[in-house]
């Protein structure tokens, strides 16, 4: 199977790499043609690509892979950015067209719990879009396009859901890398939200095994939640954190303000992601 990856020096990119790498499937990298690949990175096949202006003969020059892991999106973390859809989205649609267009038969691509927007408590794939971020509402677009895009060009289509991850490599302004630095700078108290939120988290290297798994089914599984069905409030998480690493903090909790486009309750049911799992592997076309 020839496999391909976008965003491959991203943080979920970094951890898919090395999945693929563990189950023998050397990917092909498509990366930024500015970018600058990791020196871990180095062995394999690297293809510099603008997704904004893509040369016609893309597929052609990537390998012909049988799948593309697809990661690859600018703007973030500005989840408000209307970069997302006056840009990216356009962008993001057009470089895919052109790939399924010229051959390409399975695709996975990153989607967002943003989708869902404000909805609370355990979350289905039945469950509506109703976007309230600029993020969220482009990649509920981008999925709608490709769906459409089913009926005049046949391929498989896996969408996944991305509740939150978590580990090495993530954004600084993220909350673990936040309250590494607040401990490592010898601070006493780590001031954070009032911490009551459920939310759906997963270690990034349990995340990519399940993006692999999921990505090379050779199924059509549509829209797929990526998570681990576990509400943990994020004041429990944070205190795991501190226990588990033996820092020296005390939480200074409402001291931000939680965050108004997120509800305060919601986590994903992993239902269909433990279904599509365990049907028998059956990679071709469908």
């Amino acid at each position: 199977m020839r496999v391909a990856v976008t965003g491959p020096s991203g943080f979920v990119g970094r951890q898919v790499i090395a999945e693929l790498e563990r189950r023998s499937l050397s990917p092909a990298l498509v990366c930024r043609p500015a970018g600058k690949l990791p020196s871990s990175f180095l062995g394999y096949p690297a293809f510099p690509i603008d997704i904004k202006d893509p040369p016609t003969r893309a597929f052609e020059l990537m390998g012909y892979p049988d799948l593309l892991i697809h990661l690859a999106w600018g703007g973030l973390p500005n989840y408000s950015s209307l970069h997302h859809f006056e840009e990216e989205l356009p962008s993001q649609y057009r470089f895919l067209k052109l790939l399924l267009g010229s051959g390409l038969k399975h695709l996975f691509v990153a989607g967002t719990c943003f989708e869902y927007g404000m909805q609370s408590g355990p979350l289905t794939e039945k469950h509506p879009s109703l976007p309230e971020t600029a993020y969220g509402f482009a990649k509920h677009s981008l999925r709608q396009q490709l769906e459409y895009l089913q009926k005049t060009i046949p391929f498989n289509l896996t969408w996944a859901r991305l509740f939150y991850l978590y580990g090495e490599g993530q954004n600084e302004k993220s909350l673990l890398p936040q309250l590494k630095k607040a401990a490592n700078r010898g601070d006493r108290v780590f001031n954070m939200s009032g911490g009551e939120q459920l939310r759906d988290y997963l270690p990034i290297a349990e995340a990519a095994k399940l993006i692999v798994s999921l990505a090379t089914t050779g199924r059509n599984n549509g829209v797929v939640n990526l998570c681990s069905g576990k509400p943990v409030s994020v004041r429990r998480l944070v205190e795991n954190w501190i226990k588990e690493n033996r820092w020296s903090l005390e939480l200074g909790l409402g001291h931000y303000p939680y965050i108004d486009y997120e509800p305060l309750a919601f986590w994903g049911d992993r239902t269909k992601l433990d279904n599509c799992l365990n049907e028998p592997y059956s990679y071709g076309t469908r």
